[in-house]
């Protein structure tokens, strides 16, 4: 009765590969692959450029980083911290 319409063709598969569940699950492979790319397009190019500063908690952090590489004294870690906190 369906046969000639395509539809037995359809639900078990002959004319569609491997169905309807087939198509489906080829559907959603191809849309978790594309989303994989993507995800991992935007990871890897915001991993380059290095955001940029935010505010007081960003400059704080500069000037420990100083401070411990030896850049800047204890005094003029201390007088710096303090101009931050203002």
């Amino acid at each position: 009765m369906f046969g000639s319409w395509g539809c037995s063709q359809f639900w078990s598969g002959g004319f569609w590969g491997i169905g309807l569940l087939g198509m489906s699950m080829r559907f959603i492979f191809w849309i978790l692959l594309i989303a994989l790319v993507v995800y991992l397009f935007r990871k890897l190019s915001t991993g380059f450029h290095k955001p940029a500063f935010s505010g007081r908690g960003d400059a704080l952090i500069i000037l420990r980083e100083r401070y411990a590489r030896g850049e800047i004294d204890s005094e003029e870690y201390e007088r710096r911290k303090q101009d931050l906190h203002k």
